[in-house]
C-alpha cells in the first residue's frame, strides 16, 4: 500500500518507512489539478511579464533585476548550478530520501507553481530507489536548504549523481536504468524544487523517532540501575506525578514501573533507604522534561512536513503572488536544540546513576567498579571514562546552532537558521547517546547479576537480552568490543523490543 502524499497527513512514522523501509509514494490525485492550476496561473502571469521573484528576476541580492525573456528559460538551469555549492562527505540515503518526500509534499499543495513533471518525477525517483548524491554540509537553512536540493536538482536536467541499485552513478545514467525520463527546467521549476528547509527537517523527523526510542531505552536502563541500587520505589509512583501535571514525568513513571512491575523491591522484602539520591528519584521528571520537549518538537516537524515552505507563493484562487520567508528554518530548528539538549541531559542522567553503581561509597553494598576481586582487577572503572568523554562531547554538541546567524549575500540574507548545523549536530548527538546508555545497561546488569534477587519483569527481560551479547565481567578483559557491543545493541533497539514484548508499550 503506497503512502499518499496529499499536502496534509504527513508524519514522522510515514517519513521513516519512506526513507529507511522503501514504501512507495503516491501522489494525491487532487494534489496533481493543484499542481496543474497552479501552473496554469503562472504561465499566464510569465506571459503578462508580471514582475516575480526568483522567475524573471534574480535572486537574493539580485532579486531586483529583472530578465529578459530569453534569459528566464535558462536562469533555472544556471540558478541551480551556482546554488550546487555545498560540500563534505554524501548525506545518508535515508536522509534524502525524507527530504525528496517532505519537498513532494510541498507541491502538493499546489501553490509553488512549479509543472507536475517536476513533482512526478520526484516520486518515480523515490518509488525507483533513485536517489542524488547530497553533500552533507553546505546549507544555512534559509532561503531553505538550498545547496543540497540543488543536487537533488540537478537529477532533473540529467545531471549531478544518484545511487542506484547499489552503485554511484552519473545522473542520467541513474535515471535511465531505472527508466524516469529526465524532465529539464523551466520558469520555476529549478527554485520550487530547492527553497524550503526540507533536509533539515527530514533529518529532524528521523531523528526524533530515534530520539523517542532512546529515552525508552533510558527508562529500561534507569530501571536495571534502581533496581541493583535497591532504590525506594515512592517517587515512582503515579499519584505523585499526575498532582504535578507534566504529562511526560506521568508516562515516564509509568514506562518505570512497568519494567519494575513483580520486583523483589516491590514486596518489603529488601530494606531501602527513606529518600535516595536526585539521580535516582528524579528520573520520572528529568526524562519526562525530555518527552516533554521531544513532544514540542514533533508538533514542529509535522506542521513543517505538512505545510508551504517555499518563496515565493502562488494563490490560484485569488491569482496572487507572495513572496516572504516560509523557507526559514527557525521554526523546526529551535526545538530540534532543545530536543539535542534534552537528549544531552538524559544521558548526563545516565552517567550519574552509573557513578552510583561503580562507586562502593554509593552503590548500597555492591563491589568497588562491579568486580569481586578489586586491586587484582579493575572492574568498569574504564567503562565511567568512556562515558564521561562522551559526556563532553554531548555538553559541547548542545549549544545551539539556532542562535548562530551569520549573514550573506551582501546583506540580503542577513539572518538565516543554521538548522542544518541543528540536524548534523543532533545526529552525533544520537550516535553519543548509544554508547552512554549502552554502557549504563551493562554495567546494571553486572550488578544485577551481583546482587542476585528476583527482578522486575522487564528488569529481568533486558538483563537477559544483554547477556545474549556481553558476558559477565568476571575476570578483566579489554572492554571496548563490550562498549561496542553494547552501543549497537542499544542502537538496534532489539532491548526495547524485547521488554516492550514482555511488558507492553513504554509510550
Amino acid at each position: 500500500m503506497s503512502i499518499i502524499l496529499d499536502g496534509s497527513n504527513l508524519t514522522i512514522e510515514k517519513i521513516v518507512k519512506i526513507a529507511r523501509e522503501g514504501e512507495k509514494v503516491e501522489l494525491a490525485p487532487a494534489a496533481v489539478e493543484r499542481i496543474n492550476k497552479c501552473r496554469e496561473m503562472l504561465e499566464v502571469k510569465i506571459q503578462n511579464r508580471e514582475i516575480m521573484y526568483g522567475i524573471n528576476t534574480g535572486i537574493g541580492e539580485f532579486s531586483e533585476i529583472v530578465l529578459t525573456d530569453e534569459q528566464v528559460g535558462e536562469f533555472q538551469k544556471y540558478l541551480i548550478y551556482n546554488h550546487s555549492a555545498g560540500i563534505g562527505d554524501p548525506a545518508p540515503i535515508e536522509y534524502v530520501r525524507a527530504a525528496m518526500a517532505g519537498r513532494i509534499n510541498v507541491h502538493a499543495h499546489g501553490n509553488s507553481g512549479c509543472r507536475i513533471n517536476i513533482t512526478q518525477t520526484l516520486v518515480q525517483m523515490l518509488n525507483k530507489g533513485v536517489t542524488p548524491v547530497v553533500c552533507q554540509k553546505g546549507s544555512v537553512g534559509a532561503c531553505g536548504d538550498l545547496s543540497p536540493m540543488s543536487q537533488v536538482a540537478l537529477l532533473m536536467m540529467g545531471e549531478g549523481e544518484a545511487y542506484y541499485q547499489g552503485e554511484r552513478l552519473p545522473g542520467r545514467v541513474a535515471l535511465e536504468k531505472a527508466g524516469i525520463p529526465i524532465p529539464g527546467l523551466e520558469a520555476r521549476d529549478g527554485l520550487a524544487t530547492i527553497n524550503g528547509s526540507n533536509l533539515l527537517t527530514a533529518m529532524s523527523a528521523l531523528h526524533l523517532y530515534d530520539f523517542n526510542r532512546v529515552l525508552k531505552q533510558a527508562e529500561i536502563a534507569a530501571s536495571m540501575s534502581l533496581e541493583a541500587l535497591l532504590a525506594n520505589l515512592k517517587p515512582y509512583n503515579p499519584k505523585l506525578h499526575q498532582l504535578r501535571g507534566f504529562l511526560g514525568a506521568q508516562r515516564s513513571a509509568n514506562a518505570i514501573l512497568k519494567c519494575i512491575q513483580n520486583s523483589d523491591l516491590q514486596t518489603g522484602k529488601i530494606k531501602t533507604k527513606v529518600q535516595d539520591a536526585y539521580s535516582m528519584r528524579s528520573t520520572p521528571q528529568v526524562i519526562g522534561a525530555a518527552h516533554d520537549a521531544l513532544a514540542y518538537a514533533r508538533s514542529q516537524v509535522e506542521i513543517e512536513l505538512n505545510g508551504v515552505g517555499d518563496n515565493p507563493i502562488f494563490i490560484p484562487e485569488e491569482k496572487l503572488t507572495l513572496t516572504g520567508a516560509n523557507f526559514q528554518g527557525s521554526p523546526v530548528c529551535l526545538p530540534m536544540d532543545m530536543a539535542g539538549a534534552a537528549i544531552t541531559m538524559v544521558c548526563v542522567l545516565s552517567e550519574r546513576r552509573l557513578n552510583r553503581l561503580l562507586n562502593p561509597a554509593l552503590s548500597v553494598g555492591l563491589p568497588a567498579f562491579l568486580t569481586k576481586r578489586a586491586g587484582m582487577f579493575s572492574g568498569l572503572m574504564l567503562s565511567q571514562y568512556t562515558a564521561d568523554s562522551l559526556i563532553v562531547e554531548q555538553r559541547i554538541l548542545s549549544a545551539p546552532a539556532s542562535i548562530q546567524s551569520i549573514p550573506a549575500a551582501a546583506d540580503q540574507e542577513d539572518f538565516v537558521s543554521m538548522g542544518m548545523n541543528t540536524a548534523i549536530k543532533n545526529g552525533q548527538i544520537l550516535d553519543n547517546s548509544y554508547g552512554i546508555l549502552g554502557i549504563e545497561l551493562m554495567a546494571a546488569a553486572q550488578a544485577l547479576d551481583i546482587r542476585d534477587f528476583q527482578n522486575g519483569d522487564g528488569v529481568a527481560v533486558a538483563r537477559k537480552t544483554i547477556r545474549k551479547h556481553v558476558e559477565f565481567l568476571d575476570i578483566d578483559r579489554p572492554l571496548y568490543n563490550d562498549h561496542n557491543k553494547m552501543k549497537a545493541l542499544v542502537k538496534s533497539c532489539e532491548i526495547l523490543e524485547d521488554v516492550e514484548n514482555k511488558v507492553g508499550s513504554l509510550e
